[in-house]
């Protein structure tokens, strides 16, 4: 028989007062949770917005089903591309018509490489990180093959040194601010300051930074940028990502896909391509209508919601983790990998463990929800939208009796290709 392990007392406290406290408790309402499971996993897919259902029911009975192709005028169809990437720009900071939303993220970003190559045609590098999410590397050396660039992988930390030598031959640097696997934070606004001072453009990949914290993309300079709509912002499985391009390069910009709906006069089905004004000429097929408006859907759980408040929170609940992490966790083999400094930190804790899948498998037995990075992270995803301190907690004192108990399959069989 297993003896049941203590809840420590001072963290049961605490967690209580500081969802108490919390002015964005009510928001959790947004969205509609599954009853009896703790959701850590939105840095991979946000949960369902409670606004979604009915507006998805609305655009495929009525708007589809009844109003047929006058839609595409009669309910907005046309402009949702532009329209949603105005709402996903108030929240990265971004001033109206900069933003568009559509195809997914590796179109978005292959577009914005070419595109910022091309802006700096003289200059033979792409910086990236070593560290990218795979899709950012595999695309920057598929530029790179394209446009006869050579790829140089820099670490952030290392780009200062580097751009000491290479600066003036480097044509575009692109980084992510928030390390996929560790959730470490890099610093934009420095990183963005040096690429400029050595004449080439900046370009992040904002998928694990849009709708976790501030963004000011007009205000730290930054040329353009891409994201998904699915994690943070839970527009839904496979929702449209966005791509963001600086006002200033709107009149040189040349994109690699000059699809129809990019052109100055789509209707005019003129023969020879005439770019759009402004990022409309980034738009370039028809739109995913019932993803898009999806995902402007999903987007109003942020009406009237302080980004400020949506950090602070942030910092909050993953503090308190690493403090759950450290008294509960680490007796058993457990080590933090994300930064302890606030400032070092996305909206993500990970921790260090050889059973990684084998804890992650057990843990989702028991109600909570979170992921693995191979070959031994374990990744647990906050949103200030909806999770609480409580909910950590429960994770921790759930993963510390798994662990103590050994109550999961170290090596646990493929249940699919997803981890």
């Amino acid at each position: 028989m297993t003896t049941a392990l203590p809840v420590p007392t001072a963290l049961r406290e605490l967690a209580a007062q500081l969802d108490a406290d919390d002015p964005l408790a009510p928001v959790r309402q947004r969205f509609l949770l599954p009853p009896d499971v703790v959701y850590l996993d939105g840095n991979s897919l946000g949960p369902l917005p409670a606004a979604v259902p009915p507006v998805l029911s609305d655009v495929v009975t009525r708007q589809w089903g009844t109003d047929l192709i006058g839609s595409w005028n009669g309910n907005g169809w046309w402009e949702a591309p532009l329209r949603v990437g105005n709402a996903i720009g108030a929240l990265i900071g971004a001033a109206p018509g900069q933003t568009v939303a559509g195809d997914s993220t590796s179109v978005q970003l292959f577009t914005a490489l070419e595109a910022a190559a091309a802006l700096r045609p003289h200059r033979p590098l792409l910086v990236t990180d070593p560290g990218h999410f795979p899709t950012d590397r595999y695309l920057a050396d598929a530029v790179a093959r394209r446009r006869g660039l050579e790829v140089r992988r820099v670490a952030p930390a290392d780009l200062p040194r580097f751009l000491e030598t290479e600066g003036d031959r480097v044509a575009v640097v692109s980084y992510s601010p928030v390390d996929f696997r560790t959730g470490e934070l890099y610093d934009m606004q420095t990183l963005t300051q040096v690429a400029h001072e050595a004449g080439a453009l900046a370009l992040w990949d904002l998928c694990h930074a849009a709708g976790a914290l501030p963004l000011d993309v007009d205000t730290l300079g930054v040329d353009l940028a891409v994201g998904c709509g699915y994690k943070f912002l839970s527009g839904g499985p496979g929702a449209p990502a966005f791509l963001y391009v600086a006002r200033r390069h709107h009149t040189s910009l040349e994109t690699p896909l000059p699809g129809w709906t990019g052109h100055a006069d789509p209707f005019g089905l003129n023969r020879d391509y005439t770019p759009a004004p402004g990022i409309a000429r980034a738009r370039i097929g028809t739109p995913p209508i019932l993803s898009l408006l999806a995902l402007e859907a999903a987007l109003t759980a942020f009406d009237g919601v302080d980004m400020a408040q949506v950090r602070g929170k942030s910092l909050s609940l993953t503090g308190f983790f690493l403090r759950c992490a450290e008294e509960l966790l680490s007796p058993d083999g457990f080590t933090p990998v994300t930064p302890a400094e606030p400032g070092r930190r996305g909206s993500q804790i990970t921790l260090r463990h050889p059973h990684a899948h084998g804890l992650t498998v057990a843990l989702a037995q028991r109600g909570v929800i979170a992921d693995m990075r191979a070959p031994d992270l374990l990744r647990f995803g906050v949103n200030a939208l909806y999770t609480g301190h409580q909910d950590l907690l429960t994770a921790a004192l759930r993963l510390r009796d798994i662990a103590h108990e050994g109550a999961y399959d170290p090596a646990p069989p493929a249940a699919g290709p997803v981890t």
